[in-house]
């Protein structure tokens, strides 16, 4: 039998999907910054179980659902959980916000599922809305379900755009990169890059998938893609540029020539906790405020084509709209996890994955099965074209 515990009337209830990862471990620390206001009903992971086990007897979930072998399992059932799968867990009575906290394409389908049962989303999975975009953003629309982003750029435009009201009153959204790891690395040394080098991201610490894609400049297309479709902005109206300092983390311009920014020092727990909060805010004593006289010069700078190819091509295959964002995706984490595996080098990410969308057959009006397919279809190219 499950172990169930009552829930306190006020709590919201969380399924956190990839409670073992970056995201998902950092969406626990605010979760133990407020445990009156929170009770997490189901933790997920792939094969970090031991970690999975150490989260389940902290915080006794409800639910879990993990990859790892039936002893390790046992383990975690025995703080009284209920293995149970996503796509079910999500829909679970208890559950009031759904936490897509892991990284590729597995976050699609339990996000739909959440989304058609009527839960919130704290979305920081790029994939889901990079591959699937108007698919997720018309099926929230249709069951009046809101989709709060926890990554710190779009969630800093939701800050922004809050208050505003409906209407056409944004302008512009000019979301901001740190430019990676390698932003001050000589063009001509690119070529001998390691993946050591790529990691070294220099504010913020995230996983290696995502840091890989920092340093490519991959991630900030990922993101104009979301703002495109989460916020309903023109293609032509957001722009990014490089900020070092990573305190701006995005801006929005208004018709009538004003500029809002969200501004603090890089930490997850801010975005993650603004989002699971929602509509209220809160004083978290662990987290670091702005002060301007210590941080100083806050500078931006455009960002280079030669250094960034990766992100002129990325946008041009997504504005074609269809699957190609689905394949392009697919291709992009085929390609990172070639590189970091030491089989292509850092300049190669962006000619394996353009080389691989050449014989993509692109779906106009794709349903869910097209774009896992076409995500599939792109990193298997990846790796044909790696192992060829």
């Amino acid at each position: 039998m499950c172990m169930m515990q009552a829930m306190g009337a006020m709590k919201k209830g969380l399924a956190i999907l990839g409670s073992t990862g970056s995201v998902g471990t950092q969406t626990l620390e605010v979760v133990r910054s407020f445990p009156e206001m929170f009770e997490v009903v189901g933790l997920t992971c792939d094969r970090s179980v031991e970690l999975l086990g150490r989260q389940a007897r902290e915080f006794g979930p409800r639910y879990f659902h993990c990859n790892g072998a039936p002893d390790e399992k046992a383990l975690i059932a025995a703080t009284g959980a209920c293995e149970r799968d996503p796509l079910l867990l999500v829909g679970e009575e208890a559950v009031d916000v759904v936490v897509t906290a892991t990284t590729g394409d597995v976050a699609i389908a339990p996000t739909l599922a959440a989304i058609d049962a009527g839960k919130q989303i704290a979305l920081a999975n790029k994939e889901t809305v990079v591959m699937a975009g108007e698919l997720v953003t018309e099926r929230a629309e249709m069951n009046g379900v809101d989709i709060l982003p926890l990554d710190s750029e779009p969630n800093a435009i939701w800050q922004c755009i809050r208050g505003e009201g409906e209407g056409s009153s944004v302008s512009r959204l000019i979301i901001t990169a740190s430019g990676g790891a390698l932003r001050n690395t000589p063009i001509a040394k690119l070529k001998s890059v390691t993946p050591r080098q790529a990691l070294r991201h220099p504010t913020w610490k995230m996983g290696r998938k995502i840091t890989v894609d920092s340093a490519t400049l991959m991630n900030k297309a990922f993101e104009v893609i979301e703002a495109h479709w989460l916020f309903g902005v023109d293609w032509d109206d957001i722009e990014i540029v490089i900020h070092p300092q990573s305190i701006v983390h995005s801006m929005v311009e208004f018709v009538d020539g004003s500029v809002k920014a969200q501004l603090s020092p890089p930490d997850m727990r801010l975005p993650i906790q603004y989002a699971l909060a929602y509509p209220e805010r809160m004083a978290n004593p662990q987290i670091a405020r702005f002060r301007p006289t210590e941080t100083g010069a806050l500078t931006f700078q455009e960002w280079e084509r030669e250094r960034y190819p990766c992100f002129e091509m990325a946008i041009g295959f997504a504005r074609r709209g269809g699957t190609w964002p689905a394949a392009l995706s697919g291709a992009n984490d085929a390609a990172v996890e070639a590189f970091l595996s030491g089989r292509i080098g850092f300049l190669e990410i962006e000619q394996v994955i353009r080389a691989a969308l050449e014989g993509h057959r692109n779906v106009d009006i794709p349903e869910i099965g097209d774009v896992l397919d076409a995500g599939r279809d792109g990193k298997a190219r990846v790796f044909e074209l790696v192992e060829g």
